[in-house]
């Protein structure tokens, strides 16, 4: 009956949206060792969170999260493929600040296209274990997350065999690439665990080592958080150091690009874009970015995981990206941000300055 269970819950999670679901067990991560040499050697940066010792020991035992745990349901949901940037279109609220050449454009990463994750999964989640306690007829004990709880989810995914952490740390599957978001359920029942994905298919590519602009994926397949543009452009909430600030380049918010050169996602069963589920310009116009106000800001990444870098983390970005772009059309939006009310968009306003007269001389 159990195998019948884990082929209907795998079936409801389908219709929930997720294009991949596996079962694994409670036990102790494979790779825990290696997160702790992560954090004991400061590569997780300002994240404390990550090293203390609630963090450390219910990623090493998820039944320290809940007691009951016999089985973890392994989900991964999409998002787009960052290739195929979508057209400007009225309905998804972009168009009205559109450059034809190109320039003075950021770049923000795909997952944050549409609506934050952590709010959209949510439904979708309570949903499967709604399914799950209709189909055995009581409660379930249960917790689930999607990036947000104490756990190695790419580590579980890959015994619960969705895939093989790949050289850039992405979990990627054969058949659909890596561009997709990773999500949990720990329940109080025993379902058949399925066979790990044991299979490396990285083999000697060294592609995305290679493309990193900071040289941040470490030969161990792990991240060192203190250079990787993702981290330096959403959970930073200081300076961008100043020797890594020109590597950037147009990036405003998270990066894409060791998943871009990634082979495995040029042979992916594409995940399509979904226009009318676009919520924000993922090229914006980088003058009309560093004018928001915070009212403004809040309205238009209402929902959306740029809210998670707040307004002072994005102009920052915005005004790092304007630097990089040289172009002395920005000088006056720039002189302006000298006045910001946030002393960190300021900095990195006068920093922009300096790089674009520098490149004027």
């Amino acid at each position: 009956m159990n195998k019948n269970l884990a082929e209907k819950i795998k079936t409801e999670a389908k219709k929930q949206g997720f294009v991949l679901a596996g079962i694994t067990s409670p036990e102790a991560p494979p790779h825990i060792n290696t997160y702790l040499d992560w954090v004991d050697a400061g590569r997780h940066a300002s994240m404390g969170y990550l090293a203390d010792d609630r963090a450390r020991n219910r990623r090493a035992n998820p039944k320290l999260i809940l007691p009951e745990a016999e089985s973890i349901l392994s989900l991964a949901a999409p998002y787009p493929d960052p290739s195929l940037t979508p057209s400007p279109s009225p309905t998804s609220g972009r168009g009205e600040h559109e450059r034809s050449d190109g320039r003075g454009e950021g770049r923000i990463s795909a997952f944050a296209w549409h609506d934050d994750y952590h709010i959209t999964l949510k439904e979708k989640l309570q949903n499967i274990v709604t399914y799950i306690e209709s189909e055995v007829g009581h409660a379930v004990p249960n917790r689930w997350y999607t990036d947000t709880g104490p756990i190695l989810e790419r580590d579980l995914a890959q015994r619960a065999g969705l895939g093989w952490i790949g050289k850039n740390t992405c979990l990627i599957n054969p058949k659909i690439g890596s561009y997709f978001f990773l999500a949990e359920i720990l329940l109080g029942i025993k379902i058949p665990p399925d066979k790990p994905f044991v299979s490396d298919h990285c083999g000697t590519c060294t592609r995305c080592i290679d493309a990193c602009p900071t040289q941040a994926i470490l030969l161990n397949r792990t991240i060192d958080a203190n250079l990787c543009i993702s981290y330096l452009t959403i959970e930073n909430k200081g300076e961008i150091p100043k020797e890594l600030r020109p590597k950037l380049g147009n990036l405003v918010f998270g990066c894409d690009i060791c998943q871009e050169v990634c082979p495995w996602n040029k042979k992916a069963i594409l995940n399509p874009v979904d226009e009318e589920q676009i919520k924000i310009n993922p090229c914006p116009d980088l003058i009309t970015e560093l004018s928001l106000s915070p009212r403004k800001f809040n309205n238009k990444f209402k929902n959306n995981p740029v809210k998670r870098a707040k307004r002072r983390g994005y102009l920052r970005n915005v005004a790092v990206a304007l630097g990089n772009a040289g172009d002395a059309a920005a000088i006056p939006a720039l002189e302006n941000a000298l006045d910001d009310i946030e002393p960190l968009v300021r900095d990195h306003a006068r920093w922009a300055l300096n790089e674009i007269k520098s490149k004027g001389e």
